[in-house]
């Protein structure tokens, strides 16, 4: 092939090799090699629409093109000596069907509002991937709640017993928390879905295109309107990368608990063997590795992030060098995420969780005590700072018995919680971590009863979600296809 046909005007001289690799974009260049292909197609079509490009060069580079898309570019197009696949593509272009036709192609546009599209196009699937992904592990977190609502666990607040609550609660509350991550990345979808084609370099064009079609062409509903912001702006990759940070951070939350859930310390759950690796040394050990390395991808999305946002932040308009620096991160931030939430789901899918020590470990660390002071609210009608400290004094005797709850009352309230009827018996009750749970039904609250509500309601959100989901993913291949039918239309 041809050297960089875009060097040979204005530039001389060959470069060295070192020059060579630190200009090239093309490992980034290969996540969006098929987008390329389509913007192309998109282009060529309006050039033809608008009589801009006469028949016989667009029906020969739409020839082209449409062996490229279904044979894939040849890896000559992603010599580090073209820059970027852009440039090479265009070269294979003119080396197959000459100048004249080849070097017609790009009229009206840059490689500015190129590039720009092609990653708005990659991304956009990105997005619904990592979108679907999340529903996934959203369904799989209600399906095993819907199957513990009964089962109790300790809850804790600073790492420290706090009060029981349910397993279904627990797992609910990660749902949610993915389910904001599945909004977050929809409205970034929606700032993404919006063409720069046709920007050209900054200034747009002074040939007659037409933006909407393209637009049409390539699926998107609107025009990233001004053009000097459509090809320098990459805040919608920002964005992207910050929700994709933030979907890590709460998957790397869950992760730090099925951890400690696993140890021999708490043994709540028993992580799935394929999910785990032994030690090289300890024929005994087994190691949560994938939500241990899951935990630390939380960091490196992070840091994609703050790399991208330094990259960015001192950049003028309109179009810089440096963005192509950025995209690299961008991809990396969108690997790891979707590599790291179906493991996710797995992970949580496969667990054996063990119901009878969770229970057992419910009422540690006095974490009933707050029920009992609440009781003693409700049903002898102390005001609950009064209760509290009676509760709370009786835990520094080291015991919610009757008599040590007695002494306490005596001590810090000066009265009788025996004279106003208190038993051995009740206290009991009330200790018993299934009581405590079993009377916080409040919407969004631990019972089984609330619980199994909640996952009925959770279920409908996901049900909306799904199915805007596919409504998406849907639009954009019926526009794909489309665009391929359209295409071979105008060589037919």
């Amino acid at each position: 092939m041809q050297k960089d046909q875009i060097r040979q005007g204005r530039l001389a001289g060959d470069r060295s090799g070192a020059i060579l690799h630190f200009l090239a974009s093309m490992e980034a260049d290969r996540w969006i090699a098929e987008a390329d292909l389509l913007v192309d197609m998109a282009h060529l079509l309006m050039l033809r629409r608008r009589e801009i490009i006469g028949d016989a060069p667009a029906r020969a580079l739409m020839a082209a093109l449409l062996d490229l898309y279904e044979q894939g570019l040849p890896e000559a197009a992603f010599d580090e000596r073209f820059e970027d696949v852009h440039a090479g593509k265009e070269a294979y272009l003119i080396e197959r069907v000459g100048e004249e036709y080849g070097g017609r192609l790009h009229m009206g546009r840059s490689r500015n509002d190129e590039v720009a599209t092609c990653i708005r196009i990659r991304l956009r699937d990105e997005l619904l991937g990592t979108m679907q992904d999340i529903l996934h592990l959203r369904l799989v977190l209600l399906e095993v709640a819907a199957r513990h609502t009964e089962t109790i666990m300790p809850g804790f607040t600073h790492l420290q017993y706090a009060q029981p609550t349910t397993l279904a609660h627990h797992l609910l509350a990660y749902e949610q928390a993915f389910s904001r991550d599945f909004d977050r990345l929809r409205g970034a979808f929606e700032r993404v879905d919006a063409s720069p084609l046709g920007s050209a370099a900054f200034a747009s064009t002074g040939f007659p295109i037409d933006r909407e079609y393209t637009a049409c062409l390539l699926g998107f509903p609107k025009l990233a309107t001004n053009t000097m912001d459509a090809v320098s702006a990459r805040d919608f990759a920002l964005e992207a990368m910050s929700d994709a940070s933030i979907c890590m951070t709460t998957a790397s939350r869950l992760c730090e608990e099925l951890i400690v859930w696993s140890t021999a310390f708490a043994r709540f759950i028993q992580l799935d063997d394929p999910y785990c690796s032994s030690s090289s040394i300890m024929p005994q050990k087994k190691n949560p590795d994938t939500a241990e390395i899951m935990r630390a991808k939380a960091g490196s999305v992070a840091g994609e992030l703050v790399a991208a946002l330094t990259i960015v932040k001192g950049l003028p308009m309109s179009y810089n060098r440096d963005l192509q620096e950025l995209t690299p991160h961008l991809w990396r931030a969108v690997e790891a995420t979707r590599q790291s939430l179906p493991l996710l789901a797995g992970m949580i899918e496969s667990a054996a969780f063990n119901v009878e020590r969770m229970y057992d470990e419910a009422g540690g660390g006095f974490s009933t005590a707050t029920e009992l002071a609440d009781t003693l609210v409700r049903e002898f009608d102390l005001p609950f700072r009064t209760a509290h400290r009676i509760v709370g004094r009786a835990v520094r005797h080291g015991s919610l018995d009757l008599a040590t709850l007695e002494a306490a009352a005596v001590e810090a309230a000066g009265l009788s919680l025996v004279e106003r009827g208190l038993t051995e018996e009740r206290v009991g009750a009330i200790l018993d971590a299934r009581h405590g749970v079993g009377v916080r039904n409040a919407p969004g609250g631990p019972s089984p009863e609330a619980t199994a509500a909640a996952v009925l309601e959770r279920k409908l959100t996901y049900g909306a979600d799904a199915a805007w989901a596919l409504a998406a993913e849907t639009a954009i291949a019926s526009a794909k296809e489309n665009l391929v039918h359209e295409a071979r239309r105008l060589i037919a």
